[in-house]
C-alpha cells in the first residue's frame, strides 16, 4: 500500500486503569514505574497480566506506531468496559520502541518473555513482525501480530495472530476493481524490503495467476532521489501501475512520478495511506484509485463509532492502522478471558475461528492459518492539498478478498 507518513506530534493520553512501564535502558527512553516483579505469577488470579507491546515509537514508520497504540488502548477501554481488567485481573501493558529494526525488537521480546511475559503484541514492520513471530514459536507464546502486513506472517505458526490486514487482501482488493487482468502488464512499483517484495509476491499471486504480466521495479529502502525508478515504470511500458510504499518518502515518490508523466501515460492504483498523506497525491489525487484498508468513515458501525468516539475524546483521530490496535486489544481480552493469560494452548483455542465485531465490521479469526478475514473498502479522495479527504466508493466482501489458506 502507498502509505508514506511523517510523524505526528505527542498527543495527550486519558489516564486509565491499565497499567503502563515505558522501556528503559538501551533505547534511552523515559522511565516510568514498572508494575512490581512478582505482580504477574502464573496461576494467581489476583495478580495482573503481562502483555508486551513492541511497536515503533520513533524510526521512519513511527506515525503508524502511533495510531497502532492509539487503537489499541481504545480497543482494550472498548473489550473491558473502561475497566482495564478482565476478571479481576488489570492488563499490564509493557510498551517498547522497536524503531524498525528486527534486532533491536528481538532482543526486547527476549527481555519480555524472560521476565514471564507470555503475551506478545506488535510491530508495524514485516520484516520485524517475521523474527517476533520465530520467537513466538521457539518459546512457546502467544504473538499478535499489528498492522505488519506480509502474507508470510499468516499460517507461519500456530503461535502467531495477526489484528491486521495482509498483502493478499490488498491485492485482491485491487483486482475486484480492475477488470480482466488477463494480458494486462501490471508494474509493481515498490521498495526494496519485505512490505514492497510481499506486494510484488502478493500481486504475481492474486493478479498474475488471472493471465497479467508482473514487473516489479524496487527502490532500494534508503533512496531519495527517485525521477531514474520512474522513468523505468515508464520503459516497462504497462497498462497499470500497482504502487506499495510506506513511510516518510512518499510525498518525494508521488512527485517523481508526477514530473515523469507516468499518470498521463498509465492508470495507477495504490493504498490509500494514513491520514498525512491525503494532501501527498499532488495533481495526481483524481487520477488514482485507491484500494483501502480502513478511514474514518469507510466503516457504519457502533463498533467503529466507539472506537472514534474514544480516540476524539483522547486528542487522537481514527486513522489507518487504528483498527490494527483496537483489534488487537479486543483479541488480547478474548485471549486472556479463555486462557487467564497464563494458559498460552487454551489463548490459542479462544481465538481460533473467534468472530466478532470490529471497528471494520464482521470480523474472524480462521482457524486454519490464523489469517485476519475482514472487509476491505474501495476510496476516492475528494478535493486537493490539505483539503482532500477520502469518500466511500465501495464496501469489499471479506469472503471475496480473504487469502487461501496457508499451506494449501
Amino acid at each position: 500500500m502507498g502509505i508514506g507518513t511523517a510523524p505526528h506530534q505527542a498527543r495527550r493520553r486519558r489516564s486509565t486503569t491499565i497499567a503502563v512501564a515505558a522501556v528503559v535502558g538501551v533505547l534511552g527512553l523515559g522511565s516510568a514505574c514498572a508494575p512490581d516483579s512478582g505482580s504477574a505469577s502464573s496461576g494467581d488470579e489476583s495478580s495482573g497480566v503481562p502483555v508486551a507491546i513492541v511497536y515503533s515509537q520513533s524510526g521512519p514508520l513511527a506515525a503508524y506506531g502511533e495510531a497502532y497504540r492509539n487503537g489499541l488502548e481504545a480497543g482494550l477501554d472498548y473489550a473491558t468496559e473502561g475497566t482495564g481488567e478482565v476478571d479481576g485481573r488489570e492488563i499490564e501493558l509493557d510498551f517498547t520502541d522497536d524503531a524498525g529494526d528486527a534486532a533491536k525488537a528481538v532482543g526486547l521480546v527476549k527481555d519480555a518473555i524472560g521476565s514471564g511475559t507470555q503475551i506478545i503484541a506488535g510491530t508495524v514492520s514485516s520484516g520485524v513482525a517475521l523474527p517476533l513471530a520465530e520467537q513466538a514459536e521457539q518459546n512457546e507464546v502467544l504473538y499478535i501480530s499489528g498492522p505488519a502486513a506480509a502474507d508470510a506472517i499468516t499460517g507461519i505458526n500456530r503461535y502467531t495472530f495477526r489484528s491486521g490486514r495482509q498483502t493478499y487482501q490488498d491485492v485482491a482488493t485491487a483486482g475486484s476493481f480492475l477488470g480482466d487482468p488477463e494480458g494486462q502488464r501490471i508494474a509493481v512499483f515498490a521498495q526494496d524490503n519485505a512490505f514492497g517484495q510481499g506486494n510484488v509476491a502478493g500481486v504475481e499471486a492474486v493478479l498474475g495467476a488471472e493471465g497479467a504480466e508482473v514487473e516489479p521495479v524496487l527502490v532500494p529502502e534508503d533512496a531519495t532521489e527517485f525521477t531514474p525508478f520512474a522513468r523505468r515504470v515508464l520503459d516497462a511500458d504497462p497498462d497499470l501501475v500497482f504502487v506499495a510504499w510506506a513511510g516518510d518518502t512518499t510525498s518525494a515518490m508521488w512527485q517523481a512520478l508526477s514530473q515523469q508523466q507516468v499518470f498521463d501515460e498509465v492508470p495507477v492504483t495504490t493504498g490509500l495511506g494514513d491520514v498525512s498523506t491525503y494532501g501527498a497525491y499532488g495533481p495526481a489525487t483524481e487520477d488514482i484509485t485507491f484500494l483501502s484498508h480502513y478511514f474514518g468513515d469507510a466503516a457504519d458501525n457502533d463498533v467503529n463509532q466507539a472506537m472514534v468516539d474514544w480516540l476524539e475524546e483522547n486528542d487522537a483521530e481514527a486513522d489507518l492502522f487504528s483498527p490494527d490496535g483496537f483489534v488487537a486489544g479486543q483479541m488480547i481480552v478474548h485471549a486472556i478471558a479463555e486462557g487467564g493469560g497464563d494458559d498460552v494452548d487454551a489463548m490459542i483455542e479462544a481465538l481460533e475461528g473467534w468472530e466478532f465485531e470490529g471497528p471494520k465490521g464482521t470480523t474472524m479469526i480462521r482457524a486454519e492459518d490464523h489469517a485476519l478475514i475482514q472487509p476491505m473498502f474501495e476510496a476516492r479522495l475528494v478535493g486537493s492539498g490539505g483539503d482532500a479527504l477520502p469518500e466511500l466508493v465501495e464496501t469489499v466482501d471479506a469472503d471475496s478478498v480473504a487469502p487461501p489458506v496457508a499451506g494449501q
